[in-house]
């Protein structure tokens, strides 16, 4: 096992940050491969990035980091695929337009802003802290990580675990 990935391993966000950097053109180019689509690829690469961070304890060194990224990212890609026709099924098809709300106009069901606020709450620490900070505040990830002192591809990664959690549990 690499020295860098080590580091990682035992919780060096420096470390992470240079494997991300060292890895993230070729993980976006197989997310773009495979999604067909830039804006898409461009979410796979941070999805894939932090379910890295998740999973680096179960990083055993057998084989190059590398490629043991290059497997989470096909397994990060697929698994995204299965909730996307997950979804595709629950969207209704009508030719009856006037039963459609008009966008803008429906109201937000009874208890959703409560389901989101219970939602944030739940998220990590620091998840939870980058969410507020750049989607509620409205700060730049540089400026998150000067203000928490991490590095600004954690700022991002976070970001990325918080909406994906968010997602999952609100759609519970």
């Amino acid at each position: 096992m690499s020295e860098v990935a080590r580091l990682a391993q035992s919780g060096d966000q420096d470390a992470f940050e240079r494997l991300y950097r060292e890895n993230v053109g070729r993980i976006y180019a197989l997310c773009l491969r495979l999604s067909g689509d830039a804006v898409h690829a461009q979410s796979l690469t941070q999805d894939v990035f932090v379910r890295a961070w998740e999973k680096l304890p179960s990083f055993r060194g057998e084989s190059a980091f590398s490629s043991w990224l290059h497997r989470l990212a096909v397994n990060v890609v697929l698994s995204g695929r299965r909730v996307d026709v997950r979804r595709e099924r629950r969207v209704t098809i009508t030719d009856d337009l006037e039963s459609v709300p008009a966008a803008g106009t429906r109201e937000a069901p009874a208890g959703l802003a409560l389901d989101l606020e219970r939602a944030i709450a739940g998220l990590p620490p620091g998840a939870r802290a980058v969410f507020v900070l750049h989607d509620i505040e409205g700060y730049e990830h540089q400026e998150i990580a000067e203000m928490t002192g991490i590095a600004t591809g954690t700022s991002k990664a976070h970001l990325f675990r918080a909406r994906r959690l968010l997602r999952e549990a609100l759609d519970r």
